[in-house]
């Protein structure tokens, strides 16, 4: 039997940073890349070069993003985060210490009960990621 195309795909909305910010979560964990960019061409309504719609994943988890070209009254929330289950300790400290550089500490890297290690952070574009390190570490 084939294996069906993911079906769901979280898609972030950002200010024009979209390119910015899926360099940087890519390189933070293997089994990611950017898979695609389209982007807004002479006389459309975004930025010429901006993101128009790009697929790219983490740890093989596809998402979708753009650069919105209409200013909103909202952006991301920790409401909804990215939860990571990392594979190593250095793999949870760099990604913690890349994507708390400019961004916000929710819950600092830690030994909770739940988890080996955790943390909780706001990257500087607004985006929550929860990572762990899981207690069978």
């Amino acid at each position: 039997m084939e294996q069906s195309k993911q079906k769901i795909h979280s898609f972030l909305m950002f200010e024009g940073n979209a390119e910015e910010a899926m360099a940087m979560y890519t390189s933070l964990f293997e089994e990611s890349e950017i898979i695609n960019i389209i982007r807004y061409g002479p006389n459309e309504s975004g930025d010429e070069g901006s993101v128009l719609h790009a697929t790219f994943s983490v740890k093989g988890q596809e998402f979708m993003a753009s650069d919105s070209y209409v200013k909103h009254d909202f952006t991301f929330t920790p409401s909804i985060s990215m939860f990571v289950t990392c594979d190593s300790e250095e793999e949870i400290d760099v990604a913690y210490a890349k994507l708390s550089q400019g961004g916000e500490i929710l819950m600092p890297l830690a030994d909770y009960s739940f988890s080996a290690k955790f943390g909780w952070v706001n990257d500087k574009f607004g985006v929550s990621w929860q990572l762990s390190l899981p207690l069978e570490f």
